[in-house]
């Protein structure tokens, strides 16, 4: 997959191409959709490119950045997972104040015909675009009958949440993060989430006690609610390495706020890897891959209730990691 980062670095190599837009955020089920109908649209067309046109920042970081969230998958993963999924260009739209104050018509006619001109478009029936949204599926068809692009609008993916039917995004996956319903999320995404980031020094309590951690400094992601959870660990020696690692180290992680004998505290994002041959970690890039969710954090009286405790949660990990 070939990433364009400039305007100005656009070329006829992709005029005629089977394109989709969006912020890909997670790469979830839903994207996936997407991204297989128009490998397939791209296949009709004698095997035109498929090109994903993306935004960094987020379009919200900078109209809105007061509520701009942070997201499931920075931009070294989002490419990652893009090129595992057989995009062939990648068009990354850095600099976009100005393109995202264009209406629907003017950023079709102005911008997508003039640098892209596309054979497809094909996006989700959410989609909207042009200034304050303004633009949504329907909009599109009726501008690619005016520009002479053929549109595919793909159906929401689904799944069940307690019973309940709910529409795949980034916006339920964030919500599912933020409950804990790690499980839940993988489902949605169809991996476990990953958050990455750099090895750095803890406070070595959890060597006292007998289980020695690896604190991250996560990179602008979502970060689950705090809790202790059952997961996998990938070790690599830069992010872009660790972006599509797979070692799958067996570990439980605990994420909170050093409540346990502190009331004020800064987060901590720890790892207890469960392979006691594993290397020393400072200096590498670390991932951890939230399998489920294990208990809420809490206080201990001494070291050796919270001790006893971490024996109990290690072995729970185990057993849910070995099914």
């Amino acid at each position: 997959m070939q990433t364009i980062d400039k305007l100005e670095k656009i070329d006829k190599t992709l005029n005629g191409c089977c394109l989709t837009i969006g912020n890909f955020d997670g790469v979830h089920l839903g994207h996936q959709a997407i991204l297989r109908r128009a490998r397939q649209i791209a296949a009709q067309f004698g095997n035109c490119p498929v090109v994903v046109l993306t935004f960094d920042p987020h379009p919200v970081a900078i109209l809105h950045p007061e509520q701009m969230p942070r997201v499931l998958t920075p931009l070294l993963l989002r490419t990652a997972l893009l090129e595992a999924a057989e995009v062939d260009y990648l068009v990354v739209l850095k600099d976009s104040y100005q393109m995202l104050t264009l209406s629907p018509q003017d950023f079709v006619e102005k911008f997508l015909m003039k640098t892209i001109s596309p054979k497809a478009v094909v996006e989700g029936d959410d989609f909207h675009f042009g200034y304050g949204r303004s633009g949504d599926a329907k909009t599109l068809v009726q501008l690619g009958k005016t520009f002479g692009f053929d549109t595919a609008i793909v159906d929401a993916e689904r799944m069940t949440i307690n019973n309940k039917s709910a529409r795949i995004s980034s916006t339920l996956i964030r919500h599912l993060l933020h409950k804990g319903a790690v499980a839940d999320a993988a489902k949605a995404l169809s991996r476990p989430y990953r958050l990455m980031g750099n090895v750095i020094k803890g406070r070595g309590k959890g060597a006292e006690l007998g289980f020695p951690t690896a604190n991250i400094d996560p990179h602008d992601q979502i970060i689950p609610v705090d809790g202790v959870y059952a997961g996998f660990v990938s070790v690599a020696d830069t992010l872009e390495e660790l972006c599509m690692a797979e070692q799958k180290i067996p570990a439980v992680f605990s994420l909170g706020r050093a409540k346990t004998f502190v009331s004020k505290h800064p987060l901590l994002i720890e790892a207890h890897l469960l392979d006691k041959k594993s290397e020393n970690l400072y200096g590498k890039y670390l991932a951890m891959d939230f399998i489920d969710f294990i208990r809420t954090q809490q206080r201990f009286k001494s070291p050796k209730e919270l001790a006893e405790q971490i024996a109990k949660d290690c072995r729970k990990a185990e057993n849910i990691l070995n099914s």
